[in-house]
């Protein structure tokens, strides 16, 4: 007759299944969150009907096919560095990080559970705009790969900027500057205004921000379908390099 054994048997769980577990619960917070789903879905959404339906920008070729790439790089922009600035800027001030640092979870299980679940969120907010986009008549073009490796890059990069300003500042700074920096470059990026509608002398300037070097990417690719966008890559790497270098070297758990 067979005998079941029923001693417990301490242990953590293997580290995928932590990060899992973990990025699981990180991306309900997020989808669960009023606050971060007007963030990453209800504002993208109304800028890409608002600006591609009514004449309020002076674009060549299709509104909608300007418009989309800008939304998409939006959207990467404020899962990826604005709601997760401040979502990890409370959960520093709260004593979320300092309990989660005494699980059997290491800090880059967590860190590596953080970007699926942001890259998760951002899967959604993909398929979610690029539908939008196709009922408005959206035509996309240009070699799919290109655009999962400018996203994955402004992931990167919007990711290091997000925790190191969650890891150096007090969550209301936090919380106003990644809302600040946020309306900057939406209007600064190239999102849904021309770069050519700016001055000539700030255009370079303007081009080495990470929310344009994106949304140029994205744009030369989807709308022009453009080759390998090696410039954008570039921008986007030194700003992936930078900071998630700094934050690696200044982030505070506590």
């Amino acid at each position: 007759m067979t005998t079941l054994d029923f001693s417990p048997r301490p242990g953590a769980a293997p580290l995928p299944r932590m990060v899992l577990a973990q990025a699981g619960a990180e991306a309900r917070a997020m989808l669960r969150n009023g606050e971060q789903l007007l963030l990453t879905l209800i504002i993208p959404i109304l800028l890409l009907v608002g600006f591609s339906q009514a004449a309020l920008i002076d674009v060549e070729g299709s509104r909608i096919g300007f418009v989309t790439p800008g939304i998409l790089a939006l959207a990467v922009m404020s899962t990826a560095f604005t709601g997760q600035a401040i979502a990890t800027g409370f959960e520093r001030r709260y004593g979320v990080l300092k309990r989660l640092g005494a699980t059997p979870l290491s800090r880059a299980g967590l860190l590596l559970a953080k970007t699926c679940a942001v890259i998760a969120v951002e899967i959604i907010q993909v398929v979610v705009i690029g539908a939008v986009a196709l009922a408005l008549g959206w035509s996309p073009h240009g070699n799919p790969l290109w655009v999962i490796l400018l996203v994955l890059l402004g992931t990167a990069a919007f990711s290091g900027l997000g925790l190191l300003m969650a890891g150096t500042l007090r969550a209301e700074a936090t919380l106003a500057g990644a809302n600040l920096v946020y309306l900057v470059l939406l209007g600064l990026g190239g999102v849904v205004f021309p770069l050519t509608k700016f001055p000539s002398g700030i255009q370079p300037i303007l081009e080495l921000l990470p929310i344009t070097a994106l949304t140029q990417g994205m744009r030369s690719v989807l709308e022009n379908g453009a080759g390998f966008p090696t410039g954008p890559v570039i921008v986007l790497l030194c700003w992936t390099v930078a900071g998630l270098g700094l934050a690696a070297r200044t982030f505070r758990w506590e």
